[in-house]
């Protein structure tokens, strides 16, 4: 389906997803899908642990 994709096709998708989300957007999301990534891989090597708190500055809350 998409092995006839070249250049001009790849720049039109380009120009379009920039055109919806805008270009401050866009690394906001490249970056929410590289996290969604690594949280992906880590799964399937089994450390549940390390998925939870992953990310930076975020604080675990306690229960009482």
């Amino acid at each position: 389906m998409f092995g006839s994709l070249g250049l001009p096709e790849i720049l039109l998708l380009v120009l379009i997803i920039i055109l919806i989300f805008g270009a401050k957007r866009l690394p906001e999301i490249g970056r929410g899908l590289g996290k969604g990534i690594q949280n992906f891989k880590k799964a399937l090597k089994g450390k549940p642990d390390e998925i939870e708190g992953s990310g930076k500055g975020e604080e675990k809350e306690e229960e009482a």
